[in-house]
């Protein structure tokens, strides 16, 4: 029963196996037939691929454009595409001709759609052109070299970065770290050169240069790399730019850390040559890169990224186990995103594979006029260029026919490899986080956009840029040889020594100025002379011997002037620019009889006699009724009027003020008058010391003198000046001899010279010299260069921060001594004084003046409105009544004594007017006593002022008018009898 069990189990299980191995090939013949059908539906595009299989480019490349391949048509989206890229490749063999050769087989015997490669800038050149003779597309992901521009063919697709593109990241940091020369190393191929003139403008734009461009040969033996780098050890510039292969540049800082230039002072820039493949290179090289600063494009760190990068090491070691620790960089990147982009531009432009077309040609064609033409390739180019999508790279877009430019990244390599120190993009120049964005406009160059930065020589410290150089050339500086005004250059011959020393004012200027340049410029001063061994007659001469090339430079008391300039370079100037007159000074207006009104205008002279005139009006008005010196008869008044305002400009008034009023207007007045006769007298002065002293040279025809080899004789010709009376000097001395003779005595009557040299004379003869007349202008002293020289605007700059220093001041201290004379800087003016520069005085004592006027009137009207209140009177007999009022004392102001209005009263006792019965003299206080009158005074005083027909009496009558008017009349005779008595 057992043994049939076990039968029966054997029969089921056999059975089930059977069946699972049928299912099981049936399943694998299905999808080989879904497989066939689908190979059967697929168009094949030929695509060619031409690179150097024996460099890491190309393997690197070649191995990521097939996984990008396999990649694309494995996904959802690529796996419904119709057509499929069939690689064809050739390997270019490293050879210009190789890759051509490979080009054109691939384009006439394959008729590919489209060419990925070639890996070099040289190889690419040719290529390019027959690529746009068979119109199809050349697709180069490491060719990046700014001459092999999409503008000479559209069928050229740079799907890297241009080198140009870099320019910008370096001479930021350039300008970043204030560097203003450097050195270029560049491999001697068309990669190297293509990004010199970029870099150069680049340069420009932030005031910065190459002061030496090395050109190492592509296969350089290395005496010939020691040589050059010698070379470059022995310069001042210590920033170097290098823009080369990876293997020439391994070989270049290996040697450089030999001779010990990658030490402390150093600065090595590295381009994104070399920057993008740091992880593949030996670790002996990075070791010998320490503090190396580089750039390179941005790849932002994605999921997908490092998924691709751990499969492609996989695959990688794979296919190639005798490479070890291969690193994936980002020319892999773009190779895989260029054949992404290929495969759904032909999808997109419905490529089916057409055959070329054919071009009709004789028999005698040559094997290159025999490529047909792609039919298919205008549109396929269009279909590349209108390609967008998310890279392994990051974004890709082609815009002008090239890769579209990310951020870069600024990198330092530190240890084993690279550490990112700041990014730079187009929008916010360099920056330390991407996160981050400008809030300014324009690029930001703070000292915080840096992270921190380890330098040639494991220092943190920023090197300056520049040394002392061991062997460098010395700028031949040009000094003009002259005996007179030494102050200026000097030049100093020790015959024992055979050595030559110069010195002076502006010799000391240019020393430091050279100081304060950002790098070091050495120099040499050597003397001109002329060919017979004198001294430097003609400064045009000298300059020109800059034009010749005799000189780096001249320095000098050489005058910034217009013809000069068309052959030279000149920095800004460093000394007062201008012509003067310098006369000596003569008294010539003793026998001027009105002299004295010309320092003021006539308008200022009329404002200020109606000024006085108003002033004392007021015054008088103010004074009249309380002040006994304001009184008398009209004439005396009148005289008055006109006698106190004027005699305050000496401050001789005799007469008493006590209105207040009066005292505030007064005050004012006193400062107008002292601020105008000190004008005047100031004025006065100086038209008496100067006004005559600018003698009509022309007219009378007067030698006048000028310095020898100046450019004021020119001067002098153009001012219609004969030229036999025009005498030269060359020493202050010999200047001064020639004015104290005279111009009738075989001197001069003025000398024409420029300031600093007019200041000098000055200096030591104010007392007896003068500069008159107006400044003719020049541009002062400046430095010469050759034309187009890149030192004038640093010279320029460093001019500018001198002469706004201190240490200007103590130059012309130590050479000039210190100025005495307070007319010896500037010409003085004997211009009358104008109503413009004292309108504002007469404006404020003129509304004192009226504003106390008002005040006063006022008053007045208000304590005797009553009179104005009388409808039964004329209009102009109450304003006689007023008139008659102010004529008299205010006999309620504390000037006048009691005792005038007691005797007043007294005389009116025996008047036939009516009096109470204590209207007696018992009514007025004593004379001895202080104290006030008894209320009856004021009663009595009513009414004796008291007019007829007020508070509701009936009107006055002739009779009665005339009483009241002898009434005061006696009062008034009263108090002026006992004031005389």
């Amino acid at each position: 029963m057992r043994k049939k069990t076990c039968k029966v189990f054997f029969s089921v299980s056999s059975f089930s196996s059977f069946f699972s191995f049928f299912f099981l090939c049936l399943g694998i013949f299905f999808c080989m037939e879904m497989a066939m059908a689908q190979n059967r539906s697929t168009i094949p595009i030929n695509v060619g691929v031409v690179f150097d299989m024996d460099a890491w480019v190309g393997k690197m490349g070649l191995s990521c454009i097939s996984m990008a391949l396999s990649d694309f048509y494995s996904s959802d989206h690529g796996s419904d595409y119709k057509t499929r890229l069939v690689l064809h490749t050739r390997d270019s063999k490293r050879d210009i001709v190789a890759a051509a050769a490979a080009a054109v087989d691939l384009l006439k015997d394959l008729e590919v759609k489209a060419i990925i490669g070639p890996t070099s800038s040289m190889q690419a050149d040719f290529i390019i052109g027959l690529g746009e003779k068979a119109q199809v597309p050349i697709i180069s992901f490491s060719a990046t070299s700014p001459s092999l521009s999409s503008l000479r063919s559209p069928y050229f697709i740079r799907a890297t970065l241009n080198d140009s593109s870099q320019v910008k990241t370096i001479s930021s940091i350039i300008q970043y770290f204030g560097w203003r020369e450097v050195a270029l190393i560049y491999i001697d191929n068309q990669f190297g050169e293509g990004i010199i003139p970029f870099l150069t403008d680049a340069l420009e734009k932030i005031n910065a240069r190459i002061h030496y461009r090395s050109v190492i040969p592509e296969f350089a033996i290395d005496d010939r790399i020691t040589s050059e780098l010698h070379k470059l050890r022995s310069m001042q510039t210590r920033v170097f730019i290098v823009h080369m292969t990876t293997s020439l540049g391994a070989k270049i800082f290996t040697m450089a850390k030999e001779l010990g230039m990658m030490s402390e002072g150093y600065v090595w820039i590295i381009t994104d040559a070399m920057a993008n493949e740091l992880n593949s290179m030996d670790p002996s090289t990075i070791e010998s890169m320490q503090g190396v600063i580089g750039v390179k494009p941005y790849v932002p760190r994605t999921k997908q990224l490092e998924d691709f990068t751990t499969r492609w090491k996989l695959k990688f070691q794979q296919e190639n186990p005798t490479i070890l620790n291969a690193e994936l960089n980002v020319f892999g990147l773009w190779a895989y995103d260029s054949a992404t982009a290929l495969a759904m531009a032909v999808e997109k432009s419905r490529n089916a594979g057409a055959s070329f077309q054919k071009l009709h040609t004789s028999g005698n064609t040559t094997y290159l006029e025999a490529i047909g033409v792609s039919k298919d390739g205008p549109k396929l180019l269009q279909a590349i260029l209108n390609t967008t999508f998310k890279g392994l790279s990051g974004d890709f877009q082609i815009v002008d026919g090239q890769l579209r430019s990310p951020a870069y990244q600024i990198i330092n390599v530190i240890g084993n490899g690279a550490k990112g120190i700041g990014f730079w993009t187009r929008e916010n120049g360099i920056i330390k986080d991407l996160s981050l964005r400008s809030t300014k406009n324009g690029h930001s160059i703070s000292k915080t956009n840096f992270g921190t930065i380890i330098w040639p020589g494991d220092t943190t410290s920023v090197p300056k840029g520049w040394v002392i150089p061991t062997n460098g050339k010395k700028l031949r500086i040009g000094v003009p040889l002259k005996h007179g005004f030494s102050q200026f250059v000097k030049i100093t011959r020790d015959f024992t020594t055979n050595t030559t020393t110069v010195t002076g004012y502006c010799i000391d200027v240019f020393k430091e100025v050279m100081d304060a340049l950002p790098y070091y410029v050495p120099y040499e001063f050597v003397p001109y002379v002329t060919p017979d061994g004198e001294t430097t007659e003609s400064y045009d001469d000298l300059v020109y011997q800059l034009f010749l090339g005799t000189f780096d430079a001249v320095v000098g008391d050489t005058t910034i002037f217009a013809n000069r300039s068309q052959y030279v370079d000149f920095t800004l100037p460093y000394t007062e620019s201008g012509v003067a007159m310098v006369v000596p000074i003569k008294d010539k207006n003793r026998n001027k009889a009105w002299v004295f009104v010309k320092p003021l205008t006539w308008e200022l002279w009329l404002t200020s006699f109606c000024c006085f005139v108003f002033i004392g009006f007021v015054i008088w008005v103010l004074e009249h009724r309380v002040n006994e010196d304001f009184r008398g008869p009209p004439w005396h008044q009148v005289r008055l009027i006109f006698w106190f305002p004027f005699s305050t400009m000496v401050f001789a008034q005799k007469e008493k003020i006590v209105s207040n009023l009066a005292r505030f207007v007064l005050i004012i007045w006193f400062l107008v008058v002292l601020i105008l006769t000190s004008s005047y007298m100031a004025s006065l002065t100086s038209t008496l010391t100067v006004e005559k002293l600018q003698p009509e040279l022309l007219k009378s025809n007067e030698y006048v003198g000028y310095q020898q080899g100046s450019f004021v004789a020119r001067l002098l010709a153009k001012m219609n000046f004969d030229e036999d009376r025009l005498r030269p000097y060359s020493t202050p001395q010999e200047c001064v001899d020639l004015l104290s003779r005279g111009s009738a005595n075989g001197g001069i009557a003025a000398v024409f010279d420029e300031i600093p040299y007019v200041k000098l004379i000055l200096a030591k003869y104010c007392s007896k010299y003068t500069i008159v007349g107006p400044t003719y202008k020049s541009d002062g002293f400046g430095f010469a260069f050759p034309m187009g020289s890149p030192l004038v605007p640093d010279v320029s700059r460093a001019v500018l921060s001198v002469t706004e220093s201190e240490k200007m001041v103590q130059i012309e201290k130590a050479w000039f001594g210190k100025y005495t004379c307070s007319n010896s800087s500037a010409s003085p003016s004997s211009n009358s004084l104008g109503l413009d520069s004292f309108w504002g005085l007469f404006v404020i004592a003129v509304v004192a003046a009226t504003l106390a006027l008002l005040i006063f009137l006022t008053t007045f009207m208000h304590e005797h409105w009553h009179i104005m209140r009388q409808s039964n009177l004329p209009f102009h007999e109450r304003i006689r009544i007023l008139a008659r009022n102010f004529d008299r004392k205010d006999y309620s102001s504390h000037t006048f004594k009691n005792s005038e209005l007691r005797d007043a009263v007294g005389v009116l006792g025996h008047m036939d007017c009516p009096q109470s019965p204590h209207d007696n003299l018992s009514m007025f206080a004593s004379p001895q006593t202080n104290e006030p009158p008894s209320p009856s005074i004021s009663s009595h005083t009513e009414q004796i002022f008291h007019l007829p027909g007020e508070e509701g009496g009936t009107p006055p009558s002739h009779e009665e008018n005339v009483a009241v008017s002898t009434q005061e009349s006696v009062i008034g005779l009263a108090i002026d009898l006992n004031a005389g008595r």
